[in-house]
């Protein structure tokens, strides 16, 4: 596909997807909302992609939907039908994705944008960034999964107040809480991103695939459930070329070489 809205590249196992409309802060149209998509579903299905980065180009990670293609005074738009046929399915993606996605939040991350970012698997924040929950300003609920992660991240009281008061949180802010993994300079922004996709794709990607589709499951499943499970995927991943070269790596005294298989 002919990306308009975003670049997308492969390099070293890792699939780079840049949100690419700076000029207005990498709001989210239709076009990017459908590019966005369909480079997740690339990189989900592409054997050489081990790790995705998802960020922005410009001064912002995303500042969510785009209000220029809100209805004008009057008109109403079906805000179910573009969460059901654009957001929903990208955040679903994302979660259901067996590989690690890391979400680079060089800018603001704000609305859907600050959603995207909290589907990924790790987060690295500039500095100078900050996330902000923009829906109340408009009258609106969070959406593409907020009220989702927000609680569980947060805990119930901070998360209404960070999703009713619309007060920005600031990188210092969103490390503390745990929103996010690590923060970098703006310099070293660049370098501390592509360190930790490196590291991933180097690594066993079959079974993070594993461990992100078991912890989702925790959040929610029994401990008896879990065991259960964890003896299944524990076999799977004892019969997998990464665990035999992890071992003989270990015997050997070496750095292991994984496959990701």
């Amino acid at each position: 596909m002919d990306y308009q809205t975003i670049l997308y590249e492969v390099s070293n196992g890792i699939g780079r997807i840049t949100l690419n409309r700076p000029e207005v802060y990498n709001a989210c149209n239709e076009q990017m909302t459908t590019e966005l998509f369909d480079a997740l579903s690339n990189a989900a299905s592409d054997e050489l992609v081990r790790c995705v980065i998802l960020t922005g180009a410009g001064k912002a990670f995303c500042s969510g939907q785009d209000l220029k293609e809100a209805p004008q005074a009057g008109t109403e738009r079906d805000l179910r039908d573009s969460l059901r046929r654009r957001y929903n399915p990208i955040v679903r993606l994302m979660r259901s994705m067996p590989k690690p996605i890391i979400a680079g939040i060089n800018g603001v991350a704000a609305g859907a944008g600050l959603s995207l970012a909290l589907a990924a698997d790790v987060r690295i924040m500039s500095t100078n960034a900050r996330l902000v929950e923009a829906f109340i300003a408009i009258a609106l609920i969070p959406d593409s999964g907020a009220t989702f992660f927000y609680p569980r991240m947060l805990g119930y009281t901070r998360a209404f107040e960070f999703a009713t008061l619309n007060k920005p949180i600031s990188a210092d802010e969103a490390y503390r809480l745990g929103l996010v993994t690590m923060l970098a300079s703006p310099r070293a922004f660049p370098h501390a991103l592509n360190a930790i996709a490196t590291k991933y794709a180097q690594g066993p990607t079959q079974t993070y695939g594993y461990v992100k589709m078991l912890l989702q499951r925790g959040l929610t499943a029994t401990l008896d459930e879990m065991l259960e499970l964890e003896e299944e995927y524990q076999q799977r991943a004892g019969s997998s070329d990464d665990y035999r070269e992890g071992v003989a790596a270990f015997r050997e005294k070496r750095q292991p070489k994984f496959q990701g298989r």
